[in-house]
C-alpha cells in the first residue's frame, strides 16, 4: 500500500532523492570564504557527513538546507546547484 506522498518505502523514497543528478559548486564556494565543511555544518545546522555528501554528489539537499548554505555564502541559490543536462523535466 502506498503512503499519502505515493512512495510505497523509504526505500522508494530514498532512491528519489539519491537518483536526482545536480551539480553543486559548495566546495569552491567554501574555498572562497575559507570554510571549512565542518564550519560549514555548523553555520547550517547539519553533520560534515552531510555536507561531504551533498559535495560529493551522493546526496540532494532539502530545499530549506539548500537555501541555509546559499544565505551562508551570500548568493543565489541556482549559482550553487544546478540540474545536470537533461534532468530538467
Amino acid at each position: 500500500m502506498a503512503d499519502l506522498d505515493g512512495f510505497s518505502s523509504n526505500k522508494s523514497r530514498l532512491y528519489c532523492l539519491f537518483n536526482a543528478d545536480m551539480k553543486n559548486s559548495i566546495k569552491v564556494e567554501r574555498a572562497k570564504k575559507d570554510l571549512t565543511q565542518q564550519d560549514l555544518a555548523e553555520k547550517v545546522q547539519v553533520s560534515r557527513q552531510t555536507i561531504n555528501s551533498i559535495e560529493a554528489g551522493k546526496y540532494v539537499p532539502s530545499t530549506v538546507l539548500a537555501l541555509k548554505i546559499a544565505r551562508v555564502f551570500e548568493i543565489a541559490l541556482e549559482e550553487i546547484f544546478e540540474l545536470e543536462e537533461g534532468d530538467y523535466g
